[in-house]
C-alpha cells in the first residue's frame, strides 16, 4: 500500500447489527470491512482501499483525492427556510455580530 492511501480518512465504528467492528473510508463510502476487533477492522479497510486504488490505477480510472489533501475556500452556501433566515438574522443583530459570524459560531460547536 502506498503512502497515498494512508492519507485517506478512515474510521472504525461498532455495528450492533453485525456484532462486529466496521472499518470505513470517507473517500470510498461503498467499501467497508467487518472484524471482531477495531484494529483488525482498520487493517482490513486499509487493505481493501489499497486494492481498490491499485485496480483503479491499473484501469486508468480516476482515484479519489484524500480529503486531507483537498483545498477548501472556507465558503459554502446553505439554503434555509425564510423563517429560519429571519430568526438567525434577528439573533445576529441582537448579538451585534454578522449573520456569517453567527452561523460560523453555531457550525463550529
Amino acid at each position: 500500500m502506498s503512502l497515498h492511501n494512508d492519507r485517506y480518512t478512515y474510521r472504525v465504528i461498532w455495528s450492533r447489527e453485525d456484532d462486529e467492528y466496521v472499518g470505513l473510508c470517507a473517500e470510498f463510502p461503498s467499501l467497508s470491512w467487518l472484524s471482531r476487533t477495531p484494529e483488525a477492522a482498520l487493517r482490513g479497510i486499509r487493505k481493501v482501499i489499497g486494492e481498490a486504488v491499485a485496480d483503479m490505477q491499473s484501469h486508468g480510472e480516476p482515484v479519489p483525492e484524500p480529503i486531507a489533501d483537498r483545498r477548501y475556500s472556507g465558503k459554502f452556501m446553505v439554503r434555509v427556510p425564510p423563517e429560519v433566515h429571519r430568526r438567525l438574522a434577528t439573533e445576529a443583530a441582537e448579538q451585534g455580530v454578522s449573520l456569517n459570524r453567527l452561523a460560523s459560531a453555531k457550525l463550529s460547536k
